[in-house]
């Protein structure tokens, strides 16, 4: 039975909203979790009519003593109705579904009938259509080999080098993206959770748009660069900034939820990642004055937002009971203040250079407003913040931000949207802030002087002795 407690602790998560679908799987023990998150996938689909169900059999007022929550009903029902019966041995829980089992089966058929289906799976919720639209990306896994080993590994395993956007019958078809370095397309229906290059850390499954931080921050990769990813699991950002920076220099990882921050290190070392220190660690919590932290020049910022941008994922899977307006836009507020603290802190660390502020959202309660808001602050005035010219910011990718949302409309163009109907990506937003003072020696020279007077200041001063004569 721990199997459908576990499951209904998962759904009780995405009820509350304590991440996207991906990220709490992500948590879960490793050796239940194909177990686990197979039931609460497959309970997500077919919520609407599970639960209709469950209210109209009354089961959770006919077995309050036993079935305490309807999350716990709904995947004991799932597996009833839809998994040929309860993966469990006998017990209370499962006699208080059983005992209801003709009645459950009734009703379900009952709502088959009335809406027309031949198949279960006709019931089931399968998300957005434009998800079939954009490609399976691989991400090559430059610690470990270079691009064109990748393509001639794939190529000598039965793959066509044929652009999956013209050829979509071509079921095993390549091709390289035209604006991230080491990221390959493939049909939206390959798979490569069982491949060996997978499994191995060769290759790493990220959508296009989430490679666009990394690569918009672009730390040097050389010995005495110092960077910060403030928010990094499950890790795809980090280990692509590793890449990026070759191994060299200190990447800091910051993740402050535990069960996370195992999957962020499980996930670094797989992908070989040896310039990473993991820190299990609120970032907000971090003194940017601290003598580990005040020669950072760069920081990656991907904070928690509302995820309406992704669309080829499971999240889709959540929008079966949806928000009225008002609880939109509370949830969006509360994201957004949120966010916009986060800059603000970055731009507290004395020597940052370079700050990328990244969502998945495509709500500009999240994205252009936090950026106006951010360079309204104080701590943009005082640290000399100004937001990247266009030219640097990824130039050959056309769509940019929204000017109609910005107090100067001309800032648009240093930043970045991706939208899921036109860029055959999630959505997807980046931003980044520089010191208009970006000058090395000078950011190297505030941090050191900063750390000069902390350390002067933090030196117990000598009591005078008095002298005293008799």
């Amino acid at each position: 039975m721990n199997l459908y407690f576990e499951a209904s602790k998962t759904l009780d998560s995405l009820d509350a909203r304590a991440g996207s679908i991906k990220g709490i799987l992500a948590t879960l023990p490793e050796k239940d979790r194909k177990r686990t998150s197979a039931l609460v996938i497959e309970t997500l689909k077919y919520k609407a009519v599970l639960t209709q169900v469950i209210n109209e059999t009354n089961l959770l007022k006919d077995e309050r003593k036993k079935i305490t929550s309807m999350n716990l009903a709904l995947v004991l029902v799932h597996d009833v109705l839809l998994a040929g019966g309860i993966q469990a041995g006998d017990g209370p829980i499962k006699q208080a579904i059983l005992r209801h089992k003709t009645r459950l089966n009734g009703e379900f058929q009952r709502i088959k009938i009335k809406r027309g289906v031949k198949s279960n799976l006709e019931l089931a919720h399968n998300g957005d259509d434009r998800a079939a639209q954009i490609p399976r990306y691989v991400r090559v896994n430059t610690l470990m080999w270079a691009s064109d080993h990748a393509m001639d590994a794939f190529i000598s395993n039965g793959y066509d080098l044929t652009d999956p956007f013209t050829s979509r019958q071509v079921s095993r078809s390549i091709a390289q993206d035209e604006h991230i370095p080491d990221l390959l397309l493939f049909s939206p229906q390959t798979t490569f959770h069982d491949d060996p290059l997978y499994k191995s850390g060769k290759i790493i499954l990220q959508d296009k748009a989430s490679c666009f931080p990394a690569v918009v921050l672009s730390p040097p990769s050389r010995e005495g660069t110092y960077v910060i990813d403030a928010t990094a699991a499950p890790g795809n950002k980090t280990s692509h900034l590793s890449a990026i920076m070759g191994n060299k220099g200190k990447l800091f990882a910051f993740e402050r939820d535990r069960k996370r921050f195992k999957t962020l290190e499980m996930m670094l070392s797989k992908a070989g990642c040896q310039n990473v220190e993991t820190l299990n660690l609120d970032f907000l919590t971090v003194d940017p004055q601290d003598e580990a932290y005040c020669k950072v020049t760069h920081i990656l910022l991907d904070p928690s937002c509302s995820g309406s941008g992704i669309v080829n994922r499971l999240d889709h899977l959540l929008e079966t009971e949806a928000e009225n307006e008002s609880e939109k836009d509370e949830r969006l507020t509360k994201l957004a203040a949120f966010q916009l603290v986060m800059i603000k802190h970055a731009m507290k660390f004395p020597a940052v250079e370079r700050i990328v502020y990244s969502t998945c959202s495509v709500h500009a309660t999240e994205n252009e407003h936090v950026v106006r808001d951010a360079l309204k602050s104080e701590e943009a005035e005082s640290g000399g913040f100004k937001l990247e010219a266009p030219e640097n910011v990824l130039p050959q990718w056309k769509r940019r931000g929204l000017p109609e949302e910005l107090d100067n409309p001309s800032d648009a163009a240093s930043l970045i949207r991706c939208s899921p109907s036109g860029d055959a990506t999630n959505g997807f937003f980046v931003s980044c802030f520089v010191r208009r003072d970006s000058d090395t020696n000078n950011a190297q020279k505030r941090s050191l002087d900063q750390v000069e007077l902390n350390t002067v200041e933090s030196k117990p001063r000598k009591k005078k002795k008095k002298n005293h004569h008799s």
